[in-house]
């Protein structure tokens, strides 16, 4: 059984998926509903995946220092490398 949605959308989105649609000669409600199911049919990435990458980076040891100090190592590397 169909059901019906709502989705309020500004001026331009509708107007940018209303010209989307007419392009493939598509109802606008044929083309959300397709746009719908490429969304819900689409991989995503895996969370762990992400919290692993994570830890992975927190694990090592980066040089810390005050920012103000680092910021100004950055910026005479930079003259240097224009000057050589």
């Amino acid at each position: 059984m169909a059901k019906r949605l709502q989705v309020l959308l500004v001026g331009e989105e509708l107007a940018e998926i209303q010209e989307l649609a007419r392009r493939r000669h598509q109802t606008t409600a044929a083309w959300v509903r397709d746009a719908l199911r490429s969304a819900r049919d689409a991989t995503y990435p895996e969370a762990g995946r992400k919290l692993r990458a994570i830890r992975d980076a927190a694990a090592h040891d980066y040089p810390i220092g005050e920012i103000t100090y680092l910021l100004a190592e950055i910026e005479h590397g930079y003259g240097e490398g224009a000057a050589g």
